[in-house]
């Protein structure tokens, strides 16, 4: 009886230690923030999309600022109007009335038909306190003044949970001036920014280093954390496996499907309580006498 406790006994602690290694960040939290709303299940950067983040209990909704002809700021992605919507042209060329009359929702499905291009101003006025707020600067530079509108629309309002993130870094150095007590994200796809000079001095003025997830590596985590940055990788529409949201201790992650982030979130607080019994029998099972 002794040797089968014993074997026992041996088999529960292998079983803890490997769901000990596979839920090595059950105490922590990844930001979890839905790319342009849920963007895999409704068009992209629409009050639909918004609104299925929300549903999907997303930390964050992350979307894209530009302006129309006639100066509104407006939630678009591409500088063209073709992908996303029944229309052609470029977007800075069309007025907010021009923009009005587009489908921005068929393309994804019959039931997004006639889905609106939504203004920056009612998402803010419709999201606010309820989800955290992503704003991305897209190309700022086709925009001149588009920092001091945007920081109107925020002070107006006197958000929280907001962020401002682009490419763009002069952009950034704008924007906090401007709000200086708002988060700025830095975006970048290029190892070139990846280094610890470029880092440190983006440090100066950002929160947030924002990598494509291609570029994303151990050592760059390290380095974005050494110079007081968070992390918070994107994908595009990739699917980030749940393996990679645990083991690079990044602090989010900017995906299409939050859904998942907060499955693999959901799984890992499941094998800590796996551990944990597993841990428990363990020892009753130690404790048993023949």
């Amino acid at each position: 009886m002794k040797k089968y406790l014993a074997g026992l006994s041996a088999v529960a602690l292998l079983c803890c230690s490997i769901a000990s290694s596979a839920f090595a960040r059950t105490e922590e939290k990844l930001t979890n923030i839905a790319h342009r709303g849920a963007s895999a299940y409704a068009p992209e950067n629409t009050m639909a999309a918004f609104h299925q983040a929300l549903e999907m209990n997303a930390d964050y909704i992350e979307l894209d600022v530009q302006q129309s002809k006639d100066g509104v700021l407006v939630i678009m992605h591409d500088r063209t109007v073709d992908r996303t919507t029944n229309g052609s042209g470029h977007f800075r060329e069309l007025t907010y009335a021009e923009l009005q009359r587009l489908d921005a929702g068929s393309w994804k499905g019959d039931s997004f038909v006639n889905e609106k291009i939504p203004t920056l101003s009612q998402v803010l006025d419709e999201f606010q306190g309820k989800i955290g707020i992503l704003i991305e600067l897209k190309a700022p530079e086709l925009y001149p003044g588009i920092e001091r509108k945007v920081a109107f629309e925020i002070n107006k309002r006197q958000l929280d949970h907001v962020i401002i993130q682009s490419f763009n870094v002069s952009s950034m150095k704008k924007m906090h001036e401007l709000l200086p007590n708002v988060p700025i994200g830095i975006l970048t796809s290029s190892e070139r920014d990846a280094n610890p000079n470029s880092i440190q001095q983006l440090a100066a003025f950002a929160t947030y280093f924002n990598p494509s997830y291609d570029i994303l590596t151990p050592t760059l985590i390290h380095q974005v954390h050494s110079a007081g940055m968070k992390i918070s990788p994107w994908s595009g529409s990739k699917r980030l496996p749940a393996s990679f949201l645990w083991k690079t201790k990044s602090d989010g992650v900017i995906t299409n499907y939050p859904d998942e982030v907060n499955w693999a979130q959901t799984s890992t607080k499941i094998g800590k309580t796996i551990h944990a019994s597993s841990a428990s029998h363990t020892a009753r099972l130690v404790g048993v006498k023949k």
